[in-house]
């Protein structure tokens, strides 16, 4: 029997300027500030699974390389998602 998740309510603290930019989203899309926060929750947790596959499809291709230009250029590329720019 399948069975469908009821959302669930938190309460969350926002630094002021980071509230007033929900809120001018908000008014933007016409929608809550809620909605908008659950969307950029929702969005960052996708963008930071993608950022995992990424890595570790880098970090496969690194472990079968045999070409001394490519290991480096993967390895520059993982210290980039690793370390930042």
């Amino acid at each position: 029997m399948a069975t469908t998740q009821r959302p669930l309510r938190q309460s969350v603290s926002l630094a002021p300027r980071v509230a007033r930019r929900v809120r001018v989203l908000a008014k933007a899309k016409r929608t809550s500030a809620s909605r908008v926060i659950a969307e950029l929750v929702e969005s960052g947790l996708e963008a930071q699974e993608h950022e995992r596959r990424q890595f570790l499809d880098l970090a496969d291709r690194l472990t079968r390389s045999t070409d001394p230009a490519e290991r480096k250029r993967l390895k520059e590329e993982l210290a980039r998602i690793t370390f930042g720019s």
